[in-house]
């Protein structure tokens, strides 16, 4: 008995080193250029190979957030988010489901205890008396062991392997995009209450003009086209204040529910001028940083798992062995189940060939086409983080320009509208070219706003899609 035990110890360590059906995984090459794209949108060339700014790989989200409200609002936001909470949880249950298909390798061992008490009538007794038998006993085996000759719970159990390490990345993915999506949250609330306090003094300055156009109206001196026109302007002002009361009600509810929790006024902006702007990165030269983006990452290990899954597939066409065998004792008397020379024990493999099964053959079509699917969307993604970058980049490319150009033209309104007034003052011009200019610098005032936060929003952007960090 010890030396069928050792004999099929050593068949376990034997198996457990075997083969898989599965074809060798090579790489699809990335169906991208290898170098960010150039042109007049992206002068950012010129800095990209600049050492002082730092690759996006070597920075954790704390080091990018440099603003210490909005790294406490993020922090709290990747304990309390129930999305990410989700996706942790899909990284336990995907770990769990690998163990147990690792598992499938070894053989399951039970112990079992039996006891068997028969009373058999005699006229169906051998003796031709009525007999009662009874019978105790206690195995240690293993149960339907399937042994892995050709690679199926092999492959199996790799296909499950790179599942987990794909929600793994999914995970990071949604880190990172929980991070981004939580900063541009918080710079929309600054920019839209710093769009407030533009309209609220706004608003007060058309008051202002009003009255002062109602005691002239009042004496003669203006026209009433002139007193309703500033009334427009009081009204439209009015609306502005509570379009963006409403704005900014709305930004904080959307940060709530991200953060997952309501956050402290004081950790909230007064505006976008008292953020402090997150780290400068560089993209580096080459395109091929993107293929360690959590979402490549993820799609290229779904790809493993359809590869593995080919080999399980082809295994199904080779013969299925398995083993059941168990040692114990037994005995009639309880008394003496454990004496000497009640040893008991069995050997019982089987061997299964498949000799004719059509599912089989559409079974293995299935898990070629799923490889085929797997690449398409293993390229999508490469091809769609690469687009991402390259609107990131151009927007990067341009945006200081388009800054600069929107304030020169916020500063020729607001002389404009210094000068128009003073004529209309003096009598020398009318109230349209002071309402016209009025409206113009409003309008510019606010193109402003949301060009300071989309270089905001578009560096934040930047890090989310060339990968981010831990």
């Amino acid at each position: 008995m010890k030396r069928n035990l050792f004999f099929l110890l050593g068949i376990i360590v034997f198996l457990l080193g075997g083969c898989t059906l599965a074809p060798k995984y090579t790489r699809p090459e990335a169906p991208m250029p290898a170098h960010w794209p150039t042109g007049m949108a992206y002068i950012y060339t010129e800095n990209a190979a600049d050492e002082s700014t730092p690759l996006v790989s070597t920075l954790s989200w704390r080091e990018f957030i440099t603003d210490e409200r909005l790294q406490k609002i993020i922090e709290t936001a990747l304990n309390s988010n129930r999305d990410l909470r989700l996706a942790a949880l899909n990284v336990e249950r995907a770990r769990a489901l690998y163990g147990i298909q690792r598992a499938e390798l070894l053989p399951s061992v039970n112990a079992a205890g039996i006891w068997d008490k028969e009373h058999v009538p005699a006229d169906l007794s051998t003796t031709g008396y009525a007999t009662t038998s009874e019978q105790y006993g206690v195995n240690l085996g293993i149960s339907s062991w399937e042994i892995d000759f050709f690679g199926r719970i092999r492959s199996l159990k790799d296909q499950a392997l790179e599942e987990y390490l794909a929600t793994e990345d999914a995970r990071r993915s949604a880190q990172i995009m929980l991070v981004s999506a939580v900063a541009q949250a918080y710079l929309t609330l600054a920019a839209d209450r710093e769009t407030l306090k533009l309209v609220t003094s706004t608003l007060e300055a058309q008051e202002a003009s009003y009255k002062l156009i109602r005691k002239r109206y009042d004496v003669g001196l203006a026209s009433e086209l002139d007193l309703l026109r500033a009334q427009s302007q009081v009204d439209t002002a009015r609306g502005d204040v509570a379009r963006y009361t409403q704005l900014t009600a709305q930004d904080e509810n959307a940060l709530n529910l991200l953060v997952g929790s309501p956050m402290p006024q004081e950790l909230l902006p007064a505006e976008l001028g008292s953020v402090n702007p997150p780290q400068e990165i560089s993209s580096g030269l080459s395109s091929e940083l993107l293929l360690r983006r959590p979402d490549v990452l993820a799609a290229e290990h779904q790809l493993k798992a359809a590869n593995a899954n080919i080999g399980a597939a082809r295994a199904a066409f080779f013969p299925r062995i398995s083993l059941t065998t168990f040692i114990g004792t037994a005995s009639a008397d309880l008394s003496g189940l454990f004496k000497a020379g009640q040893g008991t024990w069995g050997f019982t493999p089987q061997i299964i060939m498949p000799i004719f099964d059509a599912r089989t053959w559409s079974a293995y079509d299935v898990t070629k086409v799923d490889k085929e699917i797997s690449v398409a969307q293993y390229e999508k993604v490469i091809q769609t983080s690469f687009r991402e970058v390259a609107d990131a980049l151009a927007v990067r490319g341009t945006v200081e320009q388009q800054i600069a150009a929107q304030q020169s033209l916020v500063d020729a309104f607001a002389e404009t509208y210094r000068l128009s007034n003073a004529r209309y003052t003096k009598g020398i011009d009318s109230y349209l070219s002071v309402l016209d200019a009025q409206r113009s610098l409003y309008g510019a005032q606010q193109g402003l706003i949301s060009l300071h936060l989309a270089r905001l929003v578009n560096q934040v952007t930047f890090y989310k899609v060339l990968g981010g960090g831990e």
